[in-house]
């Protein structure tokens, strides 16, 4: 007779804590209604990036010297920098540059150490293609500045900054 006790005792003590469990649950199911959504309708909505936000690379092809400080940094060797040496002037005349973004780690080494600041970083994030050799950009397409989401009338902008929030 005791087991039999001890057994609906145990399985009283189970739908208490059940029951608990499950209003516990509820209470932070219900605190969670009055907070505002943060998921945002990607295509039509877009995320304003930070100010240090390390996007595609801008290259600037007229101040450039060719010294390759930025492959020497770059921790896999990405940039390829291909340049002739004009012996009349003896300076460097560069030829062509190019950086495959699908190797990138965007870690923004060749942007800091660069003498002549002529790489920079944008806020362009949208670097997704079907094929991986669309990702080798030469200094054509790297010197494209892109369009700031802010002017783009088309998409509506979300404001993702701390700062800006707490104003």
């Amino acid at each position: 007779m005791f087991p039999m006790i001890t057994g609906f005792m145990n399985y009283g003590q189970q739908t208490v804590r059940a029951a608990r469990y499950i209003g516990q649950s509820f209470m932070i199911t219900l605190s969670h209604v009055n907070r505002l959504p943060i998921t945002i309708q990607y295509p039509y909505e877009k995320v304003i990036a930070v100010e240090r936000f390390r996007g595609r690379i801008h290259f600037e092809f007229d101040k450039c010297i060719a010294c390759e400080v930025c492959v020497r940094v770059c921790p896999i060797d990405l940039p390829v920098v291909d340049w002739k040496l004009e012996t009349d002037i003896r300076k460097k005349r560069l030829l062509n540059y190019s950086i495959d973004f699908g190797i990138c780690i965007f870690c923004g080494n060749c942007v800091e150490y660069c003498p002549t600041n002529c790489l920079s970083m944008t806020e362009e994030y949208e670097l997704s293609t079907y094929d991986r050799h669309e990702l080798n950009y030469n200094q054509i397409a790297l010197g494209r500045l892109p369009m700031s989401v802010i002017d783009d009338y088309t998409i509506r902008t979300i404001l993702n900054s701390p700062q800006i929030k707490n104003k």
